[in-house]
């Protein structure tokens, strides 16, 4: 498993040197406080994974869980691959993931999202404007995350392909949202499916939030209304969907970001600014966008709020990473594991 949250070119320059430079982790030591640690870690990532335009990535890389999660997702979908022809091998992989920082994380994260998706459901219901203009705030920012992880040097090499990239990519989503961003109060089952598919592979991006997609084509709410109400077919579908998520695409994905990372970020930050449509306060029962209306102060406000929240988490995030990179470059090579 490469990093995926350094800025260096090399993987679109030498496609052999992914498993060379792929870090390996010890196993979390099982004791209350790794535990407490744990589930807060994946507390703070289901709240965020909540809230459109806050992405769970980004607090993942703040709480320094995102490699290790990322590395031992990888080692579970190798498990799962080897159970179905050796069984024997399989349970060996099973036994090498580092379940005792997962379970933790996701009682955290399962406790959190059943805990606020009612409050959430409610706040974006009764209040649409309001809800509106937080997460604008809130995606207008994160949009900054991807082009953070950009070599510049490598972007000017491939300007003239990542430009139109960029074009089409934000044309795409502002038309996409255009007919999709309407609220849909009882979506098919296989629309939920789909959208849960790729909605997780959101997790292994930072600064980019799976509930934004999710309300972007207009089943956010139904999706939390779901949760709060323990619908469990929708929840069931969902979850599958969700799976087979991670394991179609989250493998494409990895790919993507260490053989073409430059033009896949550069990409996906012109269809997360063309997405913003989605978030406009004011839109009529069709989503076509209408001029401020009431509440536009409130709106105003709120925008900034939400910006603030998520730069904030940029910041802490960056200053975090350029933390470890410096602990890294002065810590003597070993051969063995390492935790973050």
């Amino acid at each position: 498993m490469t990093r995926v949250n350094d800025n260096s070119p090399s993987p679109e320059k030498s496609p052999g040197a992914a498993a060379d430079q792929a870090p390996t982790f010890g196993r979390t030591p099982l004791n209350p406080g790794t535990v407490a640690l744990n589930v807060l870690r994946g507390g703070l990532i289901g709240s965020a994974e909540l809230v459109p335009g806050i992405s769970g990535g980004t607090v993942a890389l703040v709480t320094g869980a995102y490699e290790r999660v990322l590395y031992n997702a990888n080692r579970l979908l190798d498990a799962v691959k080897a159970f179905a022809t050796d069984r024997a091998e399989g349970v060996r992989r099973f036994k090498a993931v580092d379940w005792t920082m997962l379970l933790p994380m996701a009682v955290g994260m399962v406790a959190v999202v059943f805990a606020l998706a009612g409050a959430l459901s409610s706040f974006v219901e009764d209040h649409p404007v309001p809800a509106k203009s937080l997460f604008l705030g809130m995606v207008a920012v994160s949009v900054v995350v991807p082009l953070l992880m950009i070599d510049s040097r490598d972007l000017k090499r491939r300007l003239p392909v990542a430009v139109p990239l960029f074009i089409v990519g934000g044309v795409f989503t502002f038309i996409a949202t255009g007919f999709s961003s309407t609220t849909n109060s009882d979506p098919n089952l296989v629309l939920v499916f789909i959208a849960a598919a790729v909605a997780v592979c959101a997790l292994i991006l930072p600064g980019v939030s799976g509930s934004f997609f999710l309300y972007a084509i207009g089943i956010y709410t139904a999706t939390l209304t779901a949760v709060s109400d323990l619908d469990v077919t929708y929840i069931l579908v969902f979850g599958v969907g969700a799976l087979t998520g991670l394991v179609l695409f989250v493998r494409v994905m990895e790919h993507l970001l260490t053989r073409h990372r430059t033009l896949t970020l550069f990409t996906m930050t012109g269809m997360l600014l063309g997405s913003l449509r989605a978030l406009w306060p004011w839109q009529d029962d069709d989503a076509a966008l209408q001029a401020p209306g009431d509440q536009a102060a409130l709106a105003l406000g709120l925008s900034v709020l939400g910006a603030a929240v998520v730069a904030a988490m940029v910041v802490t995030e960056q200053v975090t990473k350029r933390r470890r990179e410096r602990e890294q470059d002065a810590r003597p090579t070993t051969s063995g594991g390492r935790l973050p």
